[in-house]
Order: C-alpha cells, then structure tokens, then sequence
C-alpha cells in the first residue's frame, strides 16, 4: 500500500493489467451480479433531477425497474446502489449489438445530460472504500474480467494507466500525476 495525501493505494493497480474488451466479456459487469453499481450520495440526486433525460436511452425493463424502486436504492449493506432489472441486469444497462452497455453514459454522450455515469463504473475494476478519513483504493478480481487482464498484459497496460480519464475525473489531475510520479518509483524497486 502507498499513501498519496488521504489516499491509500493499492500496489496492485500498479502490478497488475487490465484493458476492457468488450467483444469478449458483452459488458457482463452492467448485468451480473447481486447489486446495482455503488452510488454516492451526490449521484443519487444527479439521477433523481435527470431520470426525464435518462429513460428514453434505456430499455423497457429497466424503465419498469425504476418505477417501481426508484432511480437508486439501498442494498443489503445499507449502501446507495443503481436498481436491478430483476436479480442481475442494472436497470440503467442497455445492450448494444450484444454487449451490455450504460443508458447513462448514452444520455451524456448525446448531450442529454452532463454526468458521465457512477464514478464506481467509470472507475472499475478499482473499488473505493472508507478507511477512517481515508480513501482506499484497491484492485477488484472478477472472472468476467479475465479477457480484460489478458489484453492489459498484452498492452502493458497498468490498471491505474487504463482509467487514467476517470481517475482524474473523480480525484483530479493532480492526484493522477502524483500517483505516475509513484509508479515510475515503483517500477524501479526490482531493478
């Protein structure tokens, strides 16, 4: 673990590779699982004031979805998440020639709204959670994943590198730049 300011960062962000690829996985992160994408609070409130601009990029389902529970819900933990589609598919996911895709991130890439999508998808496969008053970053494992750890390690791709835009979307440019300058000193420990 590495400490930036009021961030603990995992090594494995740097040790490990990851780069999406969607032609493999079909986006099964948007539709598997046992709760919808980490919310927080402030993006609970971006949905609700934007759910008019959202529903015409998703699909029936998860328009039925949200309806009935809402923009975003409580999950069994007691934490803010995007409501399902019955047990998997997130009600803001739509599928796109077969691959599971986000109805939010349509909604900003047409101009309909100004939030990208929930900083935990934006961010993943890093996990935020709350360590005191700190933020801890860490490096999620999920075999849905496995073709995108193969194409990191392909591409020489470090996790952190491959969400360079959303980390700096999230924590800022100045945070990222810290957090190149810490890898390059990383790099070096085997040499």
């Amino acid at each position: 673990m590495i400490q930036i300011g009021d961030k603990i960062i995992s090594t494995e962000l740097f040790d490990n590779h990851f780069v999406c690829h969607l032609e493999k996985c079909k986006g099964l992160c948007c539709v598997y699982g046992d709760a919808g994408a980490p919310l927080e609070e402030e993006e609970t409130r971006i949905l609700e004031e934007n759910i008019d601009r959202i529903t015409p990029f998703l699909r029936p389902g998860g328009i039925e979805a949200i309806q009935s529970k809402g923009t975003w819900e409580f999950d069994g933990d007691g934490d803010r998440v995007t409501p399902l589609m019955g047990h998997d598919d997130c009600a803001y996911s739509i599928i796109d020639n077969g691959i599971a895709r986000c109805g939010i991130e349509n909604a900003f890439q047409s101009g309909a709204i100004d939030f990208q999508k929930p900083a935990s998808c934006h961010l993943y496969p890093i996990r935020i959670s709350k360590i005191g008053g700190n933020i801890a970053l860490n490096y999620h494992r999920w075999d849905v994943c496995r073709p995108a750890t193969k194409l990191g390690k392909q591409y020489d791709m470090p996790v952190f590198r491959f969400l360079e835009g959303a980390i700096k979307r999230v924590f800022g440019e100045e945070f990222y730049g810290e957090l190149e300058r810490v890898y390059e000193e990383w790099k070096k420990r085997d040499q």
